[in-house]
């Protein structure tokens, strides 16, 4: 079974056991999570249920397992002839799950 899951705002293609980053959750590691499906299928695409947005009665499970920082991205600013320039860096918060149940 594979399903499309919306967390924070964007959307994955997730099967059972497959570990995912999404941007940080506030929930606390080895907690589930459950959220609804917006498409459900087998693995060749021939039993297929679509709604709009989500599948009624469908629930994709999930166990945190770890919340950390993604590598650090260089943030770099310049405008030419007027000697600006800035530079930043970043580290995206994400969150690991693991996917344990598609029903």
């Amino acid at each position: 079974m594979l399903a499309v899951v919306e967390l924070g705002w964007n959307q994955f293609i997730v099967r059972t056991w497959d570990i995912i980053d999404v941007k940080k959750l506030k929930e606390e590691v080895w907690n589930t999570l459950s959220v609804s499906a917006m498409l459900i299928s087998d693995e060749e695409w021939n039993d297929v249920k679509v709604w709009t947005p989500f599948i009624e009665n469908s629930k994709v499970e999930f166990k945190v397992l770890e919340q950390f920082k993604d590598e650090k991205v260089r943030v770099f600013k310049m405008k030419a002839k007027k000697r600006y320039t800035r530079n930043l860096w970043f580290r995206a918060q994400l969150t690991k799950l693991e996917v344990l149940n598609i029903a």
